[in-house]
């Protein structure tokens, strides 16, 4: 019998999108050309859950090399979250975690998810549970201008203040993370996905932002995971500074048609509701030079009058 790779939410979300996606690119393992790809990275995106079960999205530098793959189903990286990151403390043998290689100068990304499998004091390994490929669609090209000593120090809100907002309203690019709910099936677990678009595309008022979500590759395992369990993370990257704006919250999808009508390109709208972050300083170790928008990003536009 054939099995799906989609949980019940991720096929609900395809059904209120008027989708189907056989999902024939998820595999059990990783293809060679995944664990070499994952070799090449500087960096890497990781998604964890904290103590309460509430998302973080992080990310993890090292020298190429750092995240390399032993055999099809693992997953090493010489790398954990330092003591200011909020996910620090989070990546524990049995953990779920979401795991996204992603090459801005190339725009090349693969993601994988599972469990930790083994811990020491500088690496963790990753039993991998599901590996895809995704397209390049609205990753903006940037290349590694130079590397840096990671910042100190985090400083925890409860809102956003008005630099967060701006930081926020400038971004091209942020990473979220989401989980499924608790018992969903095999299936299921925790996700770290890229969301692109024109700087500005992302929508602030307070502390609710508005998002845009673009035709992407039917999968919906983001909304999909949000359908059933709201609490999420998200994560900005200032790419010229090295700030880290780390935040959780509630997301609710808005599946209508005058949602899809406020910005041109977008399919649906979702929101996510702060309800806490960090920001830490400098904190990546490398920096990074824009390059150009991805043409996916140049079809889209950008926030209506009526919004």
């Amino acid at each position: 019998m054939e099995t799906s790779p989609f949980h019940d939410d991720e096929r609900a979300a395809q059904a209120f999108a008027d989708v189907r996606a056989a999902g024939g690119g998820i595999r059990a393992f990783m293809p060679d050309q995944h664990r070499s790809f994952f070799e090449l990275l500087p960096y890497l995106f990781v998604a964890t859950t904290d103590a309460q079960g509430w998302p973080l999205a992080t990310m993890l530098t090292g020298a190429p090399g750092f995240v390399h793959s032993p055999d099809p189903v693992t997953l090493r990286v010489n790398a954990l979250p330092d003591r200011h990151d909020p996910a620090a403390g989070s990546i524990i043998e049995g953990a779920e975690l979401g795991i996204l290689g992603l090459d801005l100068s190339t725009r090349r990304r693969n993601r994988a998810n599972g469990r930790v499998s083994g811990l020491d004091d500088q690496s963790f390994t990753v039993a991998v549970r599901q590996s895809f490929g995704n397209c390049p669609q609205y990753i903006q090209g940037r290349v590694v201008r130079s590397k840096a000593s990671a910042g100190r120090g985090v400083e925890q809100m409860t809102s956003l203040d008005v630099e967060a907002m701006a930081m926020i309203r400038q971004a091209d690019t942020f990473f979220v993370a989401s989980r499924s709910r608790p018992g969903i099936s095999a299936a299921g677990g925790v996700d770290i996905s890229h969301r692109g678009g024109r700087s500005g595309f992302v929508q602030v008022e307070g502390d609710v932002l508005t998002i845009p979500d673009y035709r992407g590759n039917r999968y919906f395992n983001t909304l999909g995971n949000l359908l059933g369990e709201p609490r999420a993370g998200l994560l900005f990257i200032d790419f010229e500074t090295g700030d880290l704006l780390q935040l959780q919250g509630l997301a609710t999808i808005d599946w209508s048609d005058r949602a899809a009508g406020l910005v041109e390109g977008a399919e649906r709208l979702w929101t996510f509701r702060v309800t806490g972050g960090w920001r830490r300083r400098a904190a990546a170790g490398l920096r990074w030079a824009f390059v150009d928008y991805s043409p996916a990003t140049e079809r889209t536009g950008v926030w209506r009058p009526a919004a």
